[in-house]
C-alpha cells in the first residue's frame, strides 16, 4: 500500500460501534438489515451527512431504495431513530436523523445485561454456599436446614459471603450447628458487619480481648486457642 493510499484510507475515518449493539441487537428486536442500515446511517452522520437519502444508504447494501425506505419507516416506528429539525449558522432550518433513541436503548440493554450478570453471580454464590455447608457438615442438608439458609438470604438479607464467614467461625469454634451460626449472624447484623473483612476483624478483635482477660492457668504442653462462644453472649 502506497503512502497516498494509506492517507486516503485514514481520511475515510472509522465508525465506533458499541459492543452492546452488536451483542444485543436481536434482544432489541432488530434484524440484520435494520442493524446494517443503522450502521450505514451512523457512518453518514459521522461524515457530516445528517440526512442521507434511501438511495445513499442502500448504495452500500444489498437492498433497493424502496426496501431501504420501508426499513427506515419501521425504525422510526419502533423508536430507534427520529427526524429532527436542525439549524445552520445562518438560521436556516433543515431536517436531520437523530440516533439518540438508539443509544438510549443500548444503554438500557447494557444496564439490563449488567443486572443479569449480577443476578447470575448471586445465584452462583448461593449454589456454592449450599455446597460449602454440605462439605463442612459432611452430609446433605436437611429440608429444615435448606429453609434456614434460604431465610438468611431472602428474609434477613445476609450476603452469601457473610453466611460463609459465619460458617467458618462456627467451624473454628468447634460448634458446627445452625443455631450457633444463626446467633453469629444476629450479632454481626447488630454490629453492622456486612463484609468478610469486617467479620474477620471483629472475630479477631474479640479473641484478642478474650485472650487478654482470660484467667491465667498453669502452663500446659499444648497451647489452646480461645474461642468466642456466640451462644453465651
Amino acid at each position: 500500500m502506497s503512502k497516498m493510499n494509506l492517507l486516503n484510507w485514514l481520511k475515510e475515518g472509522q465508525v465506533v460501534i458499541p459492543t452492546v449493539l452488536l451483542r444485543e441487537y436481536k434482544a432489541m428486536k432488530l434484524n440484520e438489515y435494520e442493524l446494517v442500515l443503522l450502521l450505514q446511517m451512523i457512518a453518514f452522520i459521522e461524515k457530516g451527512n445528517e440526512f442521507p437519502t434511501p438511495a445513499e444508504l442502500s448504495s452500500s447494501m444489498t437492498i433497493s431504495n424502496s426496501e431501504c425506505s420501508d426499513i427506515l419507516r419501521k425504525l422510526i416506528q419502533k423508536g430507534f431513530i427520529e427526524i429532527k429539525d436542525g439549524f445552520t449558522s445562518d438560521g436556516i432550518r433543515y431536517e436531520k436523523y437523530s440516533i439518540e433513541l438508539l443509544w438510549e436503548k443500548c444503554v438500557e440493554h447494557f444496564i439490563l445485561q449488567q443486572k443479569r450478570e449480577e443476578a447470575n453471580a448471586i445465584q452462583r454464590e448461593e449454589i456454592d454456599l449450599y455446597s460449602c455447608f454440605e462439605q463442612e457438615f459432611g452430609r446433605p442438608l436437611s429440608p429444615f436446614e435448606c429453609e434456614t439458609l434460604a431465610m438468611w438470604l431472602d428474609d434477613d438479607h445476609h450476603d452469601a459471603v457473610i453466611i460463609q464467614s459465619a460458617l467458618r467461625e462456627a467451624v473454628i469454634s468447634g460448634k458446627l450447628n445452625f443455631r450457633y451460626i444463626d446467633r453469629i449472624l444476629f450479632e454481626w447484623k447488630k454490629n453492622g458487619i456486612k463484609t468478610m473483612d469486617q467479620a474477620k476483624k471483629h472475630a479477631q478483635k474479640f479473641r484478642q480481648f478474650q485472650n487478654k482477660n482470660k484467667p491465667k492457668e498453669p502452663a500446659k504442653n499444648t497451647a489452646s486457642l480461645p474461642f468466642y462462644n456466640w451462644l453465651e453472649n
